[in-house]
């Protein structure tokens, strides 16, 4: 059985479904991953995988060149053959289906994480190229040989109003899931004494809420907390929403942030981190905050699609209005002010995260819609080599005994 990956970064195949290529792998599927070169390429192929780049331009409206990477994308469906093909982000979802309608593919997973900058934007580019991509939507989530995984109800709601899809064509799955064995808390205190640490790790988009989390640093500064305001992220300038680097490093020189850039270990990132915060204006469901939480880290976000899934307020962290810094650095401050409320805060946002985020959870979940398209007879085996089927793997989020200890 085959498995194909088809992403607009390798970037993200590499952060967000490796686990699932591995398991794939561990169940006797051979998978291959596409998606436009970057550096995380050759780490694909490192780790065993066939891995092969794509010209595709993620900001090209040139038809020509368009059409040119459809065939291309076309030619490469049709010499793999693969059993399974599964979209990511919208533009690899209408380009993945066509060239899976093309050459037949049996089975076709459209993941939709957010409805992205077309959707979301308020910019003459993006409102002119909705109704086109409206409609090339529909044709290929509408396939009989497909199904569509969301994030969120809010996307859910969102393409059924649209008339993009129905209830019978949708399935929800929680995000690509946390390593809740890698991703735990630290064991000492929540706040820092001396200067708590915030961050936000995001890629640095205006509508990641990155101008409000530079407003609230600016306020919680001016009121004289030593509170330093730590951003992890780099700049992506395949997405119009990129912010500046010239913004960037005006905001570094006045003080008010400490750019981290793009962090390879997000579990050095977290343990060194007394609060998270994304302050977006909407997500599909945010990895950065559910990394955060399983680390024990009490969370600040915004009342929108995706992130209220991932925070309850008061419950396992604190909810604010999008676009709105002067909120979020009220937040922040209460966080500041309450060192044992943030550290339950916290401690309820982990064991969250073991029950609903684990990546062995997402993982099952992903494995029951690849099954539900499969022709009779095509099943993956089991990962130990017991059975055909999904099986009946546990979720890797059983708590250790230290971390009983840690939550109780």
């Amino acid at each position: 059985m085959k498995v194909l990956f088809f992403a607009n970064t390798a970037w993200y195949l590499y952060n967000f479904r490796l686990s699932l290529a591995r398991e794939l792998r561990a169940r006797g599927a051979e998978v291959v991953m596409i998606s436009p070169p970057d550096d995380y390429g050759e780490r694909l192929r490192a780790a065993g995988f066939t891995w092969e780049p794509l010209p595709m331009e993620r900001r090209s409206l040139n038809p020509v060149r368009e059409l040119a990477v459809l065939s291309r994308i076309a030619r490469v469906y049709g010499r793999e053959r693969p059993d399974v093909a599964h979209h990511f982000t919208i533009k690899c979802v209408v380009y993945g289906g066509v060239a899976a309608a093309v050459t037949r593919v049996p089975a076709r997973v459209n993941a939709v994480a957010g409805m992205g900058y077309v959707f979301t934007s308020g910019a003459l580019k993006a409102r002119m190229l909705r109704p086109l991509v409206r409609r090339l939507m529909r044709l290929v989530l509408t396939s009989p040989h497909s199904l569509v995984v969301l994030q969120n109800e809010d996307d859910a709601r969102a393409l059924k109003g649209a008339g993009l899809a129905d209830s019978r064509s949708i399935r929800l799955i929680r995000g690509s899931g946390v390593n809740t064995r890698r991703f735990h808390p630290r064991g000492d205190a929540v706040l820092s004494s001396q200067a708590p640490r915030v961050v936000l790790a995001a890629r640095l988009l205006w509508d990641k809420g990155i101008a409000e989390y530079v407003e609230a640093a600016r306020k919680l500064r001016a009121a004289g907390l030593p509170i330093r305001f730590l951003l992890a992220g780099s700049p992506d300038p395949g997405n119009p929403a990129s912010i500046p680097q010239a913004q960037l490093d005006e905001w570094t020189r006045e003080g008010v942030l400490e750019p981290l850039g793009q962090v390879e270990d997000m579990v050095e990132l977290w343990a060194g981190a007394d609060i998270a915060v994304l302050p977006s204006y909407r997500e599909g469901l945010p990895k950065g905050l559910i990394e955060a939480g399983a680390c024990g880290l009490p969370l600040v976000t915004t009342d929108v699609p995706g992130c209220r899934e991932v925070v309850r307020h008061e419950k396992d962290g604190l909810i604010v209005p999008p676009r709105d810094g002067a909120a979020l650095a009220a937040a922040i401050r209460r966080l500041c002010e309450r060192p044992e409320w943030a550290r339950a805060l916290g401690q309820a946002a982990r064991k969250r995260a073991l029950s609903e985020f684990d990546e062995a959870i997402v993982i099952n979940e992903t494995l029951k819609v690849y099954h539900e398209l499969l022709p009779a007879g095509t099943l993956l085996s089991d990962a130990h080599g017991d059975s055909p089927g999904l099986g009946d793997k546990k979720p890797a989020a059983a708590a250790t005994r230290d971390e009983k200890a840690v939550l109780n």
